[in-house]
């Protein structure tokens, strides 16, 4: 079959792995305790500000 085709046969017969003993990923595996700390030097009102004109944009649009 061509490509983008559908072929039923592609779909018969397929076997798949479903063995419990396989590993599986630790979605724990990389966690990490600590903290993020950053500094916009902009204040408060500025930002709240900016918050402002991009709300007020998007309801232009």
């Amino acid at each position: 079959m061509g490509f983008g085709s559908y072929d039923e046969s592609e779909q018969q017969n397929q076997e798949v792995n479903t063995d419990d003993d396989s590993e599986g990923v630790s979605v724990h595996e990389n966690d990490h305790e600590g903290e993020l700390k950053f500094e916009t030097g902009a204040s408060t009102d500025d930002l709240v500000d900016k918050l402002q004109d991009i709300k007020d944009d998007t309801e232009d649009e």
